[in-house]
């Protein structure tokens, strides 16, 4: 624990879907343990002036504090795919999990696309190895919360990226199949529901407490709307793989926006979707209570521009967007808290920016989205230049320095 950010009262701060500016109150273990209006806190603070207790104030002129950033969709960084991830890549995974710290995430859950099933079941024991090591971390670092599997069971039509011949029809004998013996560590299974006529494949998954994700589909609003009956909750990358929205035909994206229970990824690098479109899907779904932001972040996330090896094939990456060679997209190596940035360029509310890359996500997967009760070395602390019209952000612990953006 950080001695500099414990007993300390944080004021004139703004939380995302506060309002007023507010105090936050960090206790002597350096959790949070209380949130109050600047009002308030003027209250308490003359009522217990007397008390020996000495608390530090750090006063942050109207800036937001939020949690650090939870990216469900991120294939690899630092030059590895999680795809293929092997025993003795554990100390770059370690070393990705620090880079991501540093790029405000807390946490993740890494993306195997579609592979052979071997391959899927290799990394899976690799991964289940790794989270348990981590419950001994000592430094700061971004934990691992499962693993989201896009794929194997998407329609050939809108694979993408993907390799046609690892795809797998959608059978609980498949699933089983995938999952194996490490199953338990699987977060998110994208998957397209209209390959599974039985309508098993949902249930089964929801039942093993995995997230269903729809994606890479060609679901009509009808079979879209009986997944999420199923039990299907999210909606991977939206707009891209599955078919646009039709006045006639909204399709499986105009079924999950106005379904309140559901929520759908979203790319913000300009490229998945242009900013139109963008300003178009947050409306529709009333922003970080439909989407959540991810990165889709590729292997070379954190490495320069250049031709890189992506399975048996290689992308080209330029100015963060990654393409095969035959110009199709296949992500980009732009961070997670680059897409607030872009939002917040783009006209969306601030406080509703950072809601979609940090509350957002984890109420996606059901884990808390409280400030309260964590710890203050996690906290981000976001800077808005009128100036400059840039946002910028630090880890707390390191707000005593320049605010700077987030590095590609």
């Amino acid at each position: 624990m950080n001695s500099a950010i414990a007993n300390l009262d944080i004021i004139n701060a703004r939380v995302p879907g506060g309002g007023t500016l507010r105090a936050i109150r960090v206790n002597s273990q350096g959790k949070v343990s209380q949130i109050l209006s600047m009002g308030e806190f003027a209250q308490e603070s003359q009522a217990t002036k007397k008390l020996l207790v000495e608390r530090q104030v750090l006063d942050i002129n109207g800036d937001y504090i939020s949690l650090g950033g939870v990216d469900l969709q991120i294939n690899g960084a630092l030059g590895l795919a999680f795809t293929d991830l092997k025993a003795q890549d554990s100390e770059l995974l370690a070393k990705i999990c620090k880079f991501l710290w540093h790029q405000g995430v807390d946490s993740f859950v890494p993306t195997l696309v579609t592979t052979s099933v071997e391959n899927i079941k290799r990394v899976l024991a690799v991964l289940a190895d790794f989270i348990d090591s981590q419950k001994s971390a000592s430094e700061p670092t971004a934990q691992i919360l499962g693993v989201h599997l896009e794929g194997p069971f998407l329609n050939p039509q809108k694979r993408g990226a993907h390799p046609a011949e690892y795809l797998l029809p959608l059978t609980i004998d498949n699933l089983k199949l995938i999952l194996g013996e490490n199953g338990a560590i699987v977060k998110i299974v994208t998957l397209a529901p209209e390959l599974d006529p039985t309508e098993q494949a949902i249930p089964y998954l929801k039942n093993a407490d995995i997230t269903v994700s729809l994606g890479h589909s060609l679901a009509t609003a009808a079979q879209a709307e009986q997944a999420f009956e199923l039990g299907a909750s999210m909606v991977t990358h939206a707009f891209n793989a599955m078919p646009s929205l039709h006045h006639r035909e909204p399709g499986l994206l105009g079924a999950a926006l106005v379904n309140q229970r559901v929520k759908c990824g979203l790319i913000a690098d300009g490229q998945h979707i242009c900013p139109t479109m963008i300003q178009v899907l947050l409306q529709a779904s009333n922003y970080e209570q439909g989407l959540f932001l991810v990165s889709d972040a590729l292997a070379p996330l954190g490495l320069p521009d250049g031709v890189y090896p992506w399975d048996t094939r290689q992308i080209t990456v330029t100015d963060g967007t990654a393409r095969l060679a035959d110009n199709t997209l296949s992500g980009t190596t732009l961070p997670l808290f680059t897409g607030v940035q872009n939002l917040v360029k783009w006209g969306c509310e601030i406080d509703r920016a950072v809601s979609l890359a940090t509350s957002s996500p984890r109420q996606a997967i059901n884990i808390s989205s409280e400030i309260e009760d964590t710890l203050a070395s996690q906290l981000i602390r976001w800077h808005f230049d009128e100036a400059t019209k840039d946002l910028t952000w630090a880890r707390l612990t390191d707000s005593v320095l320049p605010l700077s953006s987030t590095p590609r």
